[in-house]
């Protein structure tokens, strides 16, 4: 056979192991040259807030990425379920993106606004006590610890070395900013307006007006998922074409 001949030249059989993997290479790189042009540009996307950004990392330090996806697929099922399938516009600021491989829980990609925040902190606080047989762990830790705001200008920065269009001043001032977002009582929402957007919630999230806590950050993340795309409006477009 053929193919046995190629595997007793062991230098054909580089040759033709270095030529696969050349072609596997260009197929998954060459997209990239032209992502502006895949990535659909939609009105109401912006970078996380600072608040929103850091209970993005609590997230993915407790792994929530191994049961949860983000990335509603265009089947009849998960639209009927989930809600509008996953835009590609919706993950552009995400480094790493959280699509995620597996369903254990449901897809959280329209999480956003669909509980109140005291759902969400009951919920990850004692999962069985408000979803009955729930295999999810609970994370009442979370309540308990004081988000640490020390390094949000540095992972701002980052990101905009990545590409994410975080102003200078975004980047500065992203702890005050991330207080201030969980603070409602001291009016900062409009100094926030101008700085993120109008669509984002300015609100004490946990419950616990008397410290900034790490579920004052994840809460604020999964409310804010799947909220910035005005779907209707995309829909009426397709329509109309």
């Amino acid at each position: 056979m053929e193919h046995a001949k190629l595997e007793r030249n062991g230098i054909a059989f580089a040759l033709a192991i270095l030529g696969v993997a050349s072609l596997g290479g260009l197929f998954e790189i060459a997209p990239l040259f032209t992502i502006e042009n895949t990535v659909e540009e939609v009105e109401g996307m912006r970078p996380y807030t600072p608040l929103e950004l850091a209970g993005r990392d609590i997230y993915v330090r407790e792994g929530c990425y191994a049961c949860h996806s983000q990335m509603i697929r265009t089947l009849r099922s998960d639209v009927d379920r989930y809600g509008h399938f996953s835009l590609a516009a919706e993950s552009m600021y995400d480094h790493p993106h959280q699509w995620g491989s597996k369903r254990t829980g449901p897809d959280l990609a329209r999480v956003g606004n669909k509980y109140s925040d005291t759902w969400h902190v009951a919920h990850l606080e004692a999962p069985r006590e408000v979803v009955e047989g729930s295999v999810m762990p609970g994370y009442p830790f979370l309540s308990d610890t004081r988000l640490n705001t020390k390094y949000l200008s540095g992972s701002l920065a980052a990101l905009a070395a990545a590409g994410v269009p975080y102003t200078d001043e975004q980047i500065e001032w992203a702890a005050r900013d991330a207080e201030r977002q969980a603070d409602p009582e001291a009016e900062y929402e409009f100094e926030l307006y101008d700085l993120y957007g109008e669509n984002l919630a300015v609100r004490d999230f946990d419950g616990n007006p008397d410290e900034v806590t790490e579920m004052d950050a994840i809460v604020a993340y999964l409310q804010m998922l799947g909220t910035l795309v005005d779907f209707d409006s995309i829909d009426q477009e397709e329509i109309a074409r």
